[in-house]
């Protein structure tokens, strides 16, 4: 009941937001948060750790990019491509790498995502290093213009929700036992006769399709689409989302890339508030430090909040419950 409150205040005040803050930030936040809830399907649920998952945001993001902007097809169509393409990519690179474990699955996976790098970068339909520029949003089944910020935000607010819904129907679902089975032991798994491969690469194709969805929507929010998406920095970008956050929570991507898209689009003007109220004037350039802070919160992270912001808050309440009837258990044996 907690939970379903929860959500729903979260839904909440996810549908006022707008009122408040910057629809394109929100919608950016939401695309990021989707595409690090994908990721932690694969890595907190599954025990797998790809580092190639920029393919499939970038690759989608071409992709959706190219057919909306020279093909002239729908906005539907357009995300349905992109998630095609990446739903492809996921098979052929959970196809070659799944049946690697530990570094050498991770390794792969970042192989083949730079492979992806160097077609992206040379193939004419991409744009080479000048990327896609341009991309229109068109409108949803003919009726929506989604060149309105406020109807996209709403559009994308609503496929966000039901990508988590199914997220979150998956983990709870038979399917998403036998995952967490594979990663807590897979050589039981194996004992009682599930095909783990399988489940595996199933589970790598669903996270690959849900990432897709996450940068085709990118690239119709912006509007572009660069080498960026598709460098193997934004693999690394989404661990640490989901790091921060809270890996192997449902909530904890959310929180995560909520916390580093901030950090990236609002760091500057925190560094300016700074130095009015100190009168440091060195706090004026943090701004152009984003990729030292988040590295420093990455370590700290590590070194100090392994279970990350969820996961240490959700520690907290445990302990905060439990502390009562062990406070009881002691006065009964007294």
């Amino acid at each position: 009941m907690n939970k379903k409150i929860a959500y729903g205040a979260v839904l909440f005040a996810a549908l006022a937001a707008p009122a408040f803050i910057y629809p394109v930030f929100l919608m950016k936040v939401l695309c990021f948060a989707l595409f690090a809830c994908a990721f932690n399907l694969l890595i907190g649920f599954t025990g797998l750790l790809s580092f190639g998952h920029a393919a499939f945001f970038g690759g989608a993001g071409y992709v959706a990019g190219h057919v909306l902007k020279v093909w002239g097809w729908p906005f539907e169509l357009g995300l349905l491509a992109g998630m095609a393409v990446a739903a492809v990519i996921g098979l052929i690179m959970g196809g070659l790498a799944i049946r690697r474990q530990g570094i050498y699955f991770t390794m792969i996976t970042l192989a083949l995502a730079q492979m992806l790098y160097f077609v992206a970068l040379q193939t004419p339909f991409t744009g080479g290093e000048d990327g896609l520029q341009g991309i229109p949003r068109g409108s949803l089944l003919g009726m929506l213009n989604l060149g309105n910020d406020m109807v996209l935000y709403y559009v994308v607010l609503a496929i966000f929700v039901a990508a988590f819904a199914m997220i979150v129907r998956t983990i709870h679902s038979p399917f998403g036992q036998v995952l967490k089975a594979i990663k807590e032991n897979e050589p039981r798994a194996v004992s009682l006769g599930y095909d783990v491969h399988r489940y595996k690469l199933l589970a790598f194709v669903l996270s690959g399709t849900l990432a897709g969805l996450a940068g085709a929507l990118k690239t119709v929010i912006l509007g572009f689409e660069t080498l960026t998406d598709v460098h193997w920095s934004m693999s690394g970008l989404v661990v640490l989302m989901t790091l921060v956050g809270g890996l192997g929570t449902l909530a904890g991507p959310i929180v995560g890339a909520v916390v580093i898209i901030a950090l990236e689009n609002k760091l500057g003007d925190l560094g300016n508030w700074i130095t009015v109220v100190t009168g440091i004037e060195w706090f004026r350039s943090i701004g152009e430090s984003v990729t030292i802070v988040t590295g420093f919160i990455f370590i700290v992270c590590v070194l100090a909040f392994r279970r990350g912001i969820v996961g240490e808050i959700g520690a907290l309440s445990t302990l905060w419950r439990l502390k009562p009837t062990k406070t009881a258990a002691k006065a009964a044996t007294a």
